[in-house]
This record gives structure tokens, C-alpha cells and sequence, in this order.
């Protein structure tokens, strides 16, 4: 959300937070490595994002040294994709998506040489492959949650938020790589069935566990939102632009307290803030900004 802000403000009091993060995170989680294949595909991304802002070298280097990692996580087990953890007990979208959406990145910022390039989009074809042929994909185009690990089918669970975002930040990145218009239909499908099934009557986006989403589920709307930005800036559409807008000026109208915290329900009202829930707030605002500064 930061290097979103950064990007779409031209401020750039908030550079120092990246590199203090990139080394004082590392003290519980060297190379940004653990045991959830999720939780790394997160610090990618972010490093990423971080990288095509500052063109520090170190942010890319991590990425690929964390997307390494997560490759690992890849077996045959169900016809193939990664694990969620490495206790090896389910596969699921989220970490899937983000290992996908981490492949494309790379391939599209790899300088070193076309073998590196044609790797990250072998990694980025086959999940992309695997994935659209999992069955979480359901047939109303929304993603539920993973697999039954004993039938290898979608298991009908929640279809969180989340779930439905880091798909279409990484199709955008890969169809920039490679050309495909299966690609940008398909996000087309996933967000305007996302838009359709998630929001209320006003518009306004929820997930099922509000308002107790606990520490991480907070975060699911700020996800979404900010990887729709990325399909809107590659594939411009006023219903984008329209629930930014309504997203956004809810959250402040209605989920604000005096502090200017934002709450976890963007209907309102404002319950209670923490920096999880700031950043899923400030990625709507963020959205809005960047649809407004491109004149739609």
C-alpha cells in the first residue's frame, strides 16, 4: 500500500519505512523465509512493488530468493500447484494465486538473460494452467478457498476477498509478458462476478467475517481492491472506477472515527482500528486517487 501511495503521491517521505522493514523483519524471518508458502509469496510481491519504485537492486534479489523457495512447495499431489504450508496438508487458492502473480512479476523484471525470463514464465504458465483446471475457479467465475485434500475437488469453501484480487494482479502481469486474451477476460470475469457477489446493496465490499476477520482477514479488502487498480489501469472500466469511489467515500463518511482511524466494516460503523485495518482502508483511497489522476 505504501509503494502504491508513494507512486500514485509522488511523496517520498515514506522510502525510509522500506528499508527499515527489509532489515528489521529479517530478524524473525531471515530472507523473509517460513513455514507458509503464503506468507512468502506476500514479502515477494512487496519487495517487488518496492523495487519498481526505488530500482534498488536488493529488493529483486529477495524476491527471487523467496519465489526459490517457493517453488519448492511444488509437487505432484493433486496434478500439481504448491502447498499452503510445509506441513503438506492442503492446497488452497491464496497461496497459488500469489505464486503464480510472483512468477509473472519476475518474468516480466528479469535482466539477467532470456533463460531466467523464460523460467519465471514456465513457472507462471504451468501454475496458471493448474490453476484454471483446479475447479476453484467455480462456475459463477469466484474463487472458493481450495481443495478437498482427499478428492483433490473445490471444496466449496468461503470465497474470500483476497482470493478473488491476487488472481487478477497476476493475470494482468502475465498477459503483459505474454500476450493471451483468455487472460484479461478471464480477470474481466472474476472481478465483475467479485463486484457482483461481495458488495452490498450500495456497493460497498465485505467479507463473511466481518466484523471479527481477526488479525490477517482484515487485510482481505485492502487486497482486492488494490489488485482490481492494477486490472483498471490495464483493462480501464467505469464500474472500477465507481466502486473505488464508493469504497472509498464510505470508509471516510461512515467508518471514521475523530483519531481519522478507519474501522474494519467500510459500511460503517467505525469499530476499531489497528495498522492491518489502516491498510486496507488506505488501498481504497489509493485506488480512488490513481482512477481519478488517469482522467476517468
Amino acid at each position: 500500500m505504501l509503494a502504491n501511495y508513494s507512486r500514485v503521491s509522488h511523496d517520498k517521505r515514506y522510502r525510509s519505512v522500506f528499508a527499515n522493514t527489509f532489515e528489521q523483519a529479517q530478524e524473525t524471518s531471515q530472507g523473509f523465509i517460513n513455514q507458509y508458502y503464503d506468507d512468502e509469496g506476500w514479502w515477494a510481491l512487496a519487495w517487488i512493488d518496492v523495487y519498481d519504485l526505488t530500482k534498488k537492486p536488493q529488493y529483486l534479489a529477495m524476491a527471487r530468493s523467496i519465489f526459490a523457495d517457493m517453488a519448492g512447495g511444488w509437487d505432484s499431489t493433486c496434478g500439481g500447484g504448491i502447498w499452503w504450508s510445509k506441513d503438506k496438508n492442503y492446497k488452497n487458492a491464496i497461496a497459488n494465486e500469489l505464486f503464480l502473480s510472483v512468477a509473472a512479476h519476475l518474468a516480466a523484471r528479469s535482466t539477467n538473460s532470456a533463460r531466467e525470463r523464460a523460467r519465471y514464465l514456465d513457472w507462471a504458465h504451468r501454475e496458471w494452467y493448474w490453476f484454471a483446471a483446479s475447479g476453484m475457479i467455480n462456475e459463477q467465475h469466484v474463487i472458493n478457498d481450495g481443495l478437498d485434500f482427499r478428492t483433490c475437488q473445490n471444496n466449496q469453501g468461503n470465497t474470500w476477498s483476497y482470493n478473488q484480487g491476487v488472481i487478477l494482479g497476476g493475470l494482468v502481469e502475465l498477459n503483459d509478458a505474454v500476450p493471451d486474451p483468455v487472460l484479461p477476460a478471464t480477470a474481466q470475469a472474476i472481478a465483475s462476478a467479485a463486484l457482483a457477489k461481495l458488495t452490498d446493496a450500495n456497493g460497498i465490499l465485505h467479507d463473511s467475517c466481518e466484523p471479527n476477520c481477526g488479525v490477517d482477514g482484515v487485510q482481505f479488502k485492502g487486497i482486492f481492491v488494490r489488485n482490481l487498480m492494477a486490472l483498471d489501469q490495464a483493462r480501464p472500466d467505469p464500474r472500477y472506477k465507481t466502486f473505488f469511489n464508493i469504497n472509498a467515500q464510505s470508509i471516510w463518511n461512515t467508518s471514521r472515527n475523530t483519531k481519522k482511524q478507519f474501522g474494519e466494516v467500510w459500511s460503517g460503523p467505525f469499530d476499531a482500528g489497528n495498522a492491518a485495518i489502516q491498510s486496507s482502508a488506505l488501498d481504497a483511497f489509493v485506488a480512488a486517487e490513481a482512477s481519478r489522476s488517469q482522467g476517468r
